[in-house]
């Protein structure tokens, strides 16, 4: 087991945000199924990624990793090279290359760790039913699929996770036949699905839009090959903003405000608390600011929900996060974990049946947490350190490598104080 003992401290200074892990996928995806040579620039290489570069190459297509970037020729024809399909703990790996695997007519196997085998596939399930695709499946993974999409209409719950809408997006243009996605309930992460087709538009493929209820998509396009970099992540840039906030100046730059990123929505949240953010160009900063409780609405911003728990557990007031019962399918059970770890902070802190009851206190106390093996609670929980009057324990640290390996890294150059140990 590992611990990091996190100090109080201020955070102050620079950072360059890495680059949209949303993006990333879409990017090296889309470049995969192009005919041609495709750079993606800007890449960082979380295990997340790793997953999805890994996924396609097991599907045809030949991906060159360096420092920062994918060079890639994809394949216009696919024909799996490999037959299991190691998703490690991505759902975005899973659910994008699931439809994508169903072009092959080959038997392809998935595989995962943690608690990937337990998020749901439910709607995927539905489709194979409909279209008779053979698949063995205990529950959860290892899923073994074999079968070929079939173009037509496709039925999709809006409530569960706009993945399957994006799994869908990248396949069926590549049919010889139209297809159409109608959702079946209110669509929530939206600007997840405005990544996916503007992402899709640059690799010439298009989709209608028509008012988030239905996709109509004609088949028989072609992914055309592109070079692409890939711009900052505000989900990740959101607990640096938080940090400036609760200590001192931090200014997020390599960030595109004009992004379609639904997580872009942190300034909106973090001003109408109070926050003091200040915007020039693709630099943001965030200044130590009181901060006052509010209702957020986390139906399209369900990984904001770990970082502004923090800031609402030391915002004056009460903070009501609604609508987030999501989250609780997701790498952890991100509502009890939030509850429990910052309960052992001090912090006032409830659950609800879809969100969060908090009413903010002026510090914490610090004490032993535990990441609850979700990158999204270590990072989360380590910038609560900085309203800690004691030392903050973060039992099982490393698992920011699923989304950001160079988080403490970062944490550090902006002042924060760490010492790692390991036990057994």
């Amino acid at each position: 087991m590992n611990f990091m003992k996190i100090y109080p401290s201020t955070l102050q200074g620079k950072i360059n945000i890495p680059a949209s892990k949303s993006l990333c996928h879409r990017a090296i995806i889309a470049a995969g199924l192009a005919n041609g040579r495709s750079v993606i620039d800007n890449v960082s290489f979380s295990d997340d990624i790793i997953a999805s570069c890994n996924g396609m190459k097991a599907l045809g297509a030949d991906i060159l990793i360096e420092k920062a970037s994918a060079t890639i020729n994809g394949t216009k024809f696919l024909n799996s090279v490999e037959s299991i399909i190691d998703c490690k703990e991505s759902g975005s790996t899973l659910r994008f290359l699931i439809p994508i695997a169903l072009l092959t007519s080959n038997e392809i196997t998935f595989t995962g760790k943690g608690r990937l085998g337990s998020r749901p596939l439910t709607p995927y399930y539905s489709i194979f039913n409909e279209q008779n695709i053979k698949y063995s499946s205990n529950t959860g993974l290892p899923l073994t699929i074999k079968g070929t999409l079939k173009p037509g209409e496709y039925k999709l719950p809006g409530n569960i996770s706009s993945q399957f809408i994006t799994g869908l997006m990248f396949a069926l243009p590549l049919l010889e036949g139209d297809s159409k996605i109608t959702i079946t309930t209110a669509l929530e992460s939206k600007g997840y699905i405005d990544l996916t087709l503007s992402l899709l538009k640059k690799y010439s493929i298009n989709i209608e839009n028509r008012n988030y209820s239905e996709f109509y998509i004609k088949g028989n396009q072609s992914y055309k090959a592109c070079d692409y970099r890939v711009e900052g992540d505000f989900s990740q840039a959101a607990f640096w903003l938080v940090g400036g906030v609760l200590g001192g100046e931090v200014q997020c730059e390599d960030i595109n405000i004009d992004s379609l990123q639904g997580d872009k929505v942190i300034l909106d949240i973090i001003k109408n608390m109070g926050g003091n953010i200040a915007i020039k160009k693709n630099k943001i900063t965030a200044i130590n600011s009181k901060t006052r409780g509010i209702t957020i609405d986390a139906s399209n911003c369900p990984d904001l929900v770990p970082i502004l728990s923090v800031l609402a557990a030391v915002s004056s007031g009460t903070t009501r996060i609604i609508n987030a019962q999501r989250l609780r399918i997701k790498e952890s059970d991100r509502l009890k974990a939030m509850t429990m770890e910052l309960s052992k902070l001090g912090a006032d802190i409830a659950e609800t049946s879809d969100g969060l009851i908090i009413h903010g206190k002026h510090n914490l106390k610090g004490g032993i947490v535990n990441s609850w093996n979700d990158h999204r609670i270590a990072m989360a929980l380590a910038i609560a350190s900085i309203k800690c009057t004691e030392p903050l324990i973060l039992e099982n640290f490393d698992v920011i490598k699923k989304s950001y390996p160079e988080f403490y890294k970062d944490f550090i150059t902006l002042g924060g104080n760490v010492y790692e140990w390991s036990m057994g």
